[in-house]
């Protein structure tokens, strides 16, 4: 016997429209995240060089962090009342960073690459905070990607400085 389970809407005092906005604007982030995420894991896997050491204990730290963020974005999304994509078509078409292509990346163009992701990420969310807060009246989650804001501005500029040591 299959049940139909009803949906019951998140009664948070944000109205459906923005709360889907917020969402939208949410699972955005989600995919470039699971993209970061798993380029950050493919070079934590194939880092060489004599600084070997470092950085693929400096990749495992970020990936652990971003598998953290991950999982908060998502469980946002579910606050808000909507549904976290999960499929890995899904992250790729809402992406707006693009996967580690090749095999071969030396040490310094991973952490060049990997910063770049992070700055891209923290400019792309200090653009939404205030639409977030303003047009969509969600000081909650203007809250929490502030907080992500943070994350992604200290792990670029440790990449930064790793980076300057060639």
């Amino acid at each position: 016997m299959t049940t139909k389970v009803e949906h019951i809407a998140a009664n948070i005092g944000i109205s459906e429209e923005n709360k889907q906005a917020v969402a939208d604007n949410l699972n955005k982030l989600l995919a470039n995240e699971f993209v970061l995420y798993t380029k950050t894991r493919k070079y934590h896997w194939n880092v060489e060089g004599l600084a070997f050491n470092s950085l693929h204990a400096l990749f495992e730290d970020q990936y652990n962090e971003l598998a953290d963020i991950i999982d908060n974005v998502a469980e946002r999304v579910r606050k808000l009342g909507h549904y976290a994509i999960g499929s890995l078509k899904q992250f790729l078409d809402y992406a707006d960073l693009l996967e580690a292509d090749g095999q071969e990346t030396p040490a310094h163009a991973m952490l060049v690459d990997l910063q770049n992701d992070h700055e891209t990420l923290a400019r792309i969310i200090r653009n939404e905070l205030i639409p977030i807060a303003d047009k969509y009246k969600d000081l909650g989650t203007n809250d929490f990607l502030t907080g992500v804001l943070e994350k992604h501005e200290t792990i670029a500029w440790k990449l930064r400085s790793t980076a300057a040591d060639k």
